[in-house]
């Protein structure tokens, strides 16, 4: 578990950055690990909220580089793009990840399900790891939706 921790510590780190600069859309950190748990890639939300953590993550790798690896993100990555095209949720489908580990789950309407959708994937999804932290961070986020 230690591992599992120090990466989504890294997203979390990630996450905290860009704090501020996302407009409307939270800040959300995700580091992609191979099978081993080297990090092939990491990233926050852009400027502005446009590119997400896991969208940029991906972009960074080279087509297949994620295929049977882990990302960890900080919030459940979206079930749908409320911009259009792909979601993150189905851009980590598509990448191939084996896993996913969530700090904690979306209440947005268009991120909520993003979980369910790796899950009928067949992609293994934890969620809870270093939640505290997470929802203490997204807790104006969280206030806004609810």
């Amino acid at each position: 578990m230690p591992r599992h921790t120090h990466h989504m510590q890294r997203a979390l780190e990630l996450a905290r950055y860009q704090a501020g600069r996302t407009g409307r859309n939270p800040s959300v950190g995700c580091v992609i690990v191979d099978r081993d748990g080297r990090v092939l890639s990491e990233a926050a939300t852009g400027d502005g909220g446009t590119l997400h953590a896991e969208q940029t993550a991906l972009q960074r790798l080279p087509l297949g580089a994620a295929a049977g690896g882990t990302a960890y993100v900080t919030l459940e990555p979206c079930r749908e793009r409320s911009a259009g095209g792909a979601s993150c949720s189905e851009q980590l489908v598509s990448a191939g990840v084996a896993a996913v580990y969530l700090s904690t789950l979306d209440p947005h309407p268009n991120g909520a399900g993003g979980a369910a959708r790796l899950r009928a994937a067949g992609i293994r999804v934890e969620t809870g790891l270093l939640q505290d932290e997470a929802d203490a961070f997204y807790a104006d986020f969280f206030a806004q939706i609810t």
